[in-house]
């Protein structure tokens, strides 16, 4: 795979590729979805429903951190994960300015 040339592109253009690229992943859509009616989860509960060993799905709930998609709060001997609702702002608001639809 190429390496991706991100020099010379504004910041919020480079920060958003690379949480679009996080989202090009149909089990980290799937952990979004379910995290979108099931908030506050722990990877227990996203397991559940997927069809993917837990050390995979830790993988990509890593991957959704590091993009600040999810928020993982720790309680007990558990993570509860979350939607970012501040970094789901940006994208929005990307999506909707750059394509020119009205905002909600």
């Amino acid at each position: 795979m190429g390496i991706t040339k991100t020099f010379g592109f504004a910041y919020k253009i480079n920060e958003t590729a690379d949480i679009l690229k996080a989202l090009g992943n149909p089990a980290r859509l799937k952990i979004i979805q379910f995290l979108m009616v099931s908030p506050s989860s722990s990877c227990g509960d996203i397991i559940q429903v997927l069809p993917l060993a837990q050390s995979t799905v830790s993988k990509h709930l890593s991957e959704l951190k590091r993009v600040k998609l999810i928020n993982g709060k720790i309680k007990g001997n558990n993570i509860y994960y979350s939607l970012n609702l501040k970094t789901w702002g940006k994208v929005k608001e990307f999506v909707l300015t750059e394509i020119n639809l009205p905002k909600e």
